[in-house]
Parts: C-alpha cells; sequence; structure tokens
C-alpha cells in the first residue's frame, strides 16, 4: 500500500507534514548537520522581528517535569541580517520554508511583511501573536481579540497576499476559538496552535524565581493534552481551516494524537533539543502509524477523532 503523506496548508502543498517549531531550531543549520532539511515538510524559522535583539538576560531555561521553560525573550539578528543571511542560506537547502515573525505593535507586524514581499522561498508566513504588545501595556496580542484581529490585518494588507498567512496563538486564553474566529475574519489563512503556556519555577534554594525573567514558556509532553484540546476545539468549530498543531510531541504517537483532532500537519520543537534527529524519527513512525489504521492518504486521518 503506497501512502500519499503530503499535506496543503492554507493552499500550499507540503511534502509530508512533520515541520520544525518555530524558535526550537533556529533557521535550521544546527539541523542540516544531522539531516538534509529537504526531508521535512517545512523548516518554521524562529520568530524574527523588526531589529536585532539580544534576549533576556539568563538564567533563561530551567527543566520541569515532562517539559522545560524558556524566557529568551525572541533573541535574534532582526530581518534584514535574517534576509541577507538566514534566509539566503535556506533557498540553498531545497527545502520549504515557513517565516514566523513577531511585533511589538501593530506597526511592526505591517513593516516586516513589507520586508519578506518578493522574496524568494517562503511557503508561508507564520505571525507569532503570542508576543506583548508595548503600544497597549504588555497585553498579549492573541489573549486579545481586538490586538490579535489588528496584528492579523495589519500583515495582510502589507502582504498584499503574496504569501499564506498562519496565525500562531496562545493556549493562555479562556475561549481560544473566540480568538480563532477574530484572526480567521481579519485574513488568516491558517493557525498554528499551540504555542507555550506561561509558566514559573522557584528555585529551592534561593526561594526566588528561577528564570532571570521570571516566567517562561513551558513546553513538551507536559502540554501536549492541552494542545489536543485546542486543536481538536478548533477544528470542530472551523472544519475547513488549516491548523498546524504542536506541543509536547516527542513520538509518533503523539503527533498521531494531534492529527486525529484536526491538526494538517505537526512542529517538532522541544523533543529536537535532546534528539536532533527526533524530526525524522516522528515522521517515518507518523507514516507508519497512518498506515497501520488503513489510510492511503495522510489528509483522511486529519481530524478523524470528531468522526461519529
Amino acid at each position: 500500500m503506497t501512502l500519499d503523506f503530503s499535506t496543503t496548508i492554507a493552499g500550499v502543498r507540503f511534502k509530508n507534514p512533520i515541520f520544525t517549531a518555530s524558535g526550537c531550531a533556529a533557521s535550521g543549520k544546527e539541523l542540516s548537520q544531522f539531516f538534509p532539511l529537504k526531508e521535512l515538510g517545512a523548516v518554521v524559522t524562529k520568530s524574527i522581528m523588526l531589529k536585532a535583539r539580544s534576549g533576556r538576560p539568563t538564567p533563561r531555561m530551567a527543566e520541569t517535569p515532562s517539559g522545560m521553560l524558556n524566557s529568551i525573550g525572541l533573541q535574534g539578528p532582526g530581518i534584514d541580517a535574517f534576509i541577507e543571511e538566514d534566509l539566503a542560506w535556506l533557498q540553498t537547502q531545497s527545502c520549504d520554508v515557513i517565516v514566523s515573525i513577531a511585533g511589538e505593535t501593530v506597526d511592526e507586524y505591517g513593516a516586516l511583511a513589507r520586508r519578506l514581499r518578493g522574496q524568494r522561498g517562503i511557503k508561508a508566513i507564520e505571525v507569532n501573536i503570542s508576543c506583548p504588545n508595548v503600544a497597549n501595556r504588555g497585553q498579549v496580542f492573541s489573549c486579545d481579540p481586538v490586538t490579535a484581529r489588528a496584528a492579523i490585518e495589519a500583515v495582510r494588507i502589507n502582504l498584499g497576499g503574496e504569501f499564506p498567512i498562519i496565525a500562531k496563538l496562545s493556549p493562555d486564553v479562556t475561549d481560544i476559538v473566540a480568538i480563532a474566529r477574530e484572526v480567521i475574519e481579519a485574513g488568516a489563512d491558517g493557525l498554528a496552535l499551540i504555542n507555550t503556556l506561561l509558566g514559573m519555577v522557584i528555585n529551592p534554594k534561593t526561594l526566588r524565581p528561577h528564570l532571570a525573567g521570571k516566567t517562561g514558556g513551558l513546553s513538551g509532553p507536559a502540554i501536549r493534552p492541552v494542545a489536543v484540546r485546542a486543536i481538536f476545539q478548533v477544528r470542530e468549530r472551523f472544519p475547513s481551516v488549516a491548523i498546524v498543531g504542536m506541543g509536547g510531541v516527542v513520538h509518533g504517537e503523539d503527533a498521531l494524537e494531534l492529527v486525529a483532532a484536526g491538526a494538517d500537519a505537526v512542529s517538532i520543537g522541544t523533543a529536537s533539543f535532546g534528539n536532533p534527529m527526533s524530526v525524522i524519527e516522528i515522521r517515518d513512525r507518523l507514516s507508519t502509524l497512518i498506515q497501520d489504521h488503513g489510510f492511503t492518504r495522510f489528509s483522511d486521518a486529519v481530524g478523524v477523532a470528531h468522526e461519529r
């Protein structure tokens, strides 16, 4: 039995449904030491901002049971250096690329979108709206329907339809379906579910927050049930929207769980820190599991948990 393992996100075809997760593999150079990046469905770059950022002070990572906290602070070179160096390098790797962007204001999202117009080798833009809006007293864009909509509208207007838009949402909301509705109506072609959950670790020796920034994003297996729930809820309400699922995927079985909930693709993040080959191993295991369940097309398995 031959499996059609391709998937389509917002009208764009990808050879397989396993992507990297933004922030966990930079622009892919580290992973390329272990396997050709073209073996992935897509490389999702670390969220890039308008200007270079040094990130938060250390310590900015902490292990937790079944996961980790990070408080990196979107460290990066800025959009101009990214285009000249990282994107130029990715264009030589024969891989599909999704560029992730993040802004501190609505205007910054628009400016980032304008800078990416006309750039070769980009399949889609991931809009990371799980960032604090400095123009609105630090309110996270994706935690407020008004700012979430405004950020996506700015990207849509400034992209001019050149690339599909994937809105990355935070699970730290009362109703993620309501936020999803806002960004879809604003012009998002797909959704990335979920970003990390906000958490904190207290050092038992100092009795102070372990991270210099106090709070950080929780990732790893601990958050997978939250990801499954969010994906299932959004797929149930919006059956035709494209979803890139992520959150705690370590094994092929984990990826299948997200797919059954409604994910058209699965991004792997934290697992790569402990095992750089995890993305390839998960890809291969997921392919086997899909076939074991009798599917000849990956797309037929997407959302199967909703069937009655």
